[in-house]
């Protein structure tokens, strides 16, 4: 079996660039954000680019592409305003992934800054319920969240709930981030396995459709956001190798969010990884 992973690159020069470099560095696959990660402006699509990049997937045989929703999508937002901005820019890239051989879309729960999870979740499952569609392909993915202030997400059940409130949920997923999860509480580095178990018990591993690869900065349980590259933080190159090599993982789309200073620093992730997957 082939490990489909790659990095999160830049669609500023195109899709097709943004495969050719995937490519370049032996990846398989891609993330990418769907607009400006700090605004809210999307990029007219090229048709002849879109279609450079259809072909180049098909050539090079790459698994599952990964769109990314900006940052500034906060539908569990206490302002009127910052739920409008989300539900008009998720209702914008869900029309425009039907354009793009992407069918899986990512995003941050949101934060509820002060009136409760309760009711953060019940804007966010307000907000799908408008947005989503029977005849879309797209797949949208709740990423876990690590818990920092007032996010919503870095609890199974809170993942679970949002899920649950959706009328459509045959659209709904997970995308787990290694990053997020070990700093909520989750330690995927010493119990991947008890940490899946309850995954699967909370949300059921059916829904897992992508994973953020990401080492931690900061310790177990401390409920910050800051990515390492891999085998340089609290969780260590074993765990990675243990992730991309277990029976329920090792067939998902794997995405790395390393801080890296060019795009060609990933391919000794890439490389390492690969090699994992290959010993077992």
């Amino acid at each position: 079996m082939t490990l489909i992973i790659g990095p999160h690159l830049s669609i500023a020069k195109g899709f097709k660039k943004a495969g050719q470099e995937a490519v370049s560095i032996g990846a398989n696959t891609f993330q990418f954000f769907t607009r400006n990660p700090r605004g809210g402006n999307a990029k007219a699509l090229d048709p002849v680019d879109v279609e450079g990049l259809r072909q180049m997937m098909e050539v090079h045989h790459f698994g599952p592409l990964l769109a990314h929703a900006p940052y500034t999508l906060n539908m569990a937002s206490a302002s009127a305003a910052t739920r409008d901005f989300a539900r008009r820019a998720f209702t914008e890239d869900l029309a425009r992934l039907e354009e793009l051989p992407c069918h899986l879309y990512n995003f941050h729960p949101g934060s509820h800054v002060g009136q409760g999870s309760e009711q953060g979740i019940q804007w966010i499952t307000d907000i799908l319920n408008e947005c989503l569609q029977p005849e879309q392909s797209t797949t949208v993915l709740l990423e876990a969240m690590s818990g920092k202030g007032s996010e919503i997400g870095s609890r199974f059940e809170e993942l679970r709930a949002i899920i649950d409130g959706v009328t459509l949920e045959k659209h709904m997923g997970v995308c787990l981030d290694t990053c997020h999860i070990f700093s909520a509480g989750y330690d995927v580095a010493a119990q991947l396995e008890a940490v899946l178990e309850d995954f699967d018990q909370v949300v059921g591993l059916h829904r897992l459709k992508a994973l953020h690869l990401n080492d931690s900065m900061t310790p177990f349980e401390s409920h910050k956001d800051r990515h390492a590259r891999l085998g340089e933080g609290s969780l260590g190159e074993g765990a990675f190798a243990a992730i991309v090599s277990h029976p329920a993982l090792r067939d998902k789309p794997f995405f790395l969010e390393t801080p890296q200073e060019k795009v060609a620093d990933y391919a000794r992730e890439i490389e390492f990884l690969r090699e994992a997957a290959a010993q077992f």
